[in-house]
């Protein structure tokens, strides 16, 4: 019990940490290295194994196993032996190691980024600024595509890059969201449903399907109430949320992005161009008005409050668990 509420004021300290700093823009950064290993387990696996389907998903399950077991072993060691020194240190550690894993500041820094840009410099440069957020071609975006790409981006990854992380390490401690983070890179980098990706990268995207399916709902649902909070319209949001959860190919993506049109009163999604190939979407949301610049801060305030009531209802649950035990 003395190591979980060690741990569980880590997170909160970590979470602290994240709001105040953001993330630090570091090719050393701990995410950045996963993503040098998914590079190079990628390649190693793929020169092991034949280029037949059986082949190439083995190889991407081989490469899942490799990622996951680094990532989450080497955090979890640097954490036991930070404790054994003293259980300061170690709560100090985890906290380091909790905010590396959030992203609540530079996700609001990126998309407000991307309304600055659209405001003071026009159109161009809000391509060119959304460019850096999302995996979608940009180039010929309206100005309503590139609010619509902002603000679908801060939804969808509220769930991946706050509230997920916060429920598994609230859960585990920090190596826990090490090893939320390297099965969610992976996705990120493997999950392509392309000719390149459609094997190597099956067992990858389903582990994140596996890994995002309790959070990404609750924190849909903690998006509803902060629609609440924030004076936006928490009644459609639930109402979008129960309709168009599903209209996405991930049994994931969407449940956010759903709760965050609802709450706003517009309409996201739609048909969207990936590297020169038209992907056909179905809308989330109705279209009750035009999406604005606006509705990229709002989305941003609303992610904040959800990003504090999901550690505030993680912990109290976990806190409250302790202490019956």
């Amino acid at each position: 019990m003395h190591y979980w509420m060690g741990s569980l004021l880590a997170v909160a300290v970590g979470f602290v940490l994240d709001l105040l700093l953001g993330d630090p823009n570091s090719v050393y950064h701990p995410i950045c290295l996963i993503g040098r290993l998914i590079a190079f387990t990628e390649k190693k696996t793929r020169a092991l194994f034949p280029k037949t389907k059986t082949g190439e998903r083995t190889a991407g399950g081989v490469t899942a196993l490799i990622v996951v077991l680094i990532s989450t072993g080497i955090p979890a060691l640097l954490l036991v032996l930070a404790y054994h020194l003293s259980f300061a240190v170690g709560v100090l550690a985890e906290a380091v190691v909790c905010y590396f894993v959030l992203a609540t500041k530079s996700l609001k820094k990126e998309s407000m980024n991307v309304k600055k840009a659209l405001e003071q410099e026009g159109l161009e440069a809000g391509r060119k600024m959304v460019s850096r957020i999302v995996g979608r071609d940009t180039q010929n975006l309206t100005k309503q595509g590139v609010i619509k790409a902002a603000v679908e981006t801060v939804a969808e990854n509220y769930s991946d890059g706050v509230a997920a992380p916060l429920l598994y390490m609230i859960l585990g401690g920090g190596a826990a969201g090490f090893f939320y983070k390297s099965i969610n890179t992976m996705d990120s980098m493997l999950g392509y449903k392309n000719e390149k990706y459609m094997n190597f990268g099956f067992i990858p995207a389903h582990l994140d399907d596996v890994a995002n399916y309790l959070p990404a709902r609750l924190a849909a649902l903690l998006l509803i109430a902060a629609a609440g909070i924030c004076g936006q319209d928490p009644k459609q949001a639930w109402k979008i949320f129960r309709r168009d959860r599903y209209k996405h190919a991930s049994p994931n993506s969407a449940q956010t992005e759903a709760a965050a049109a609802g709450a706003l009163h517009v309409q996201l999604a739609g048909d969207a161009w990936y590297f020169g190939e038209l992907h056909k979407k179905p809308f989330i949301g109705d279209d009750l008005r035009p999406i604005e610049p606006e509705d990229i801060t709002r989305v941003n305030r609303m992610m904040y409050a959800a990003a504090v009531l999901a550690l505030v209802v993680f912990g109290g649950l976990k806190l409250a668990l302790l202490l019956l035990i």
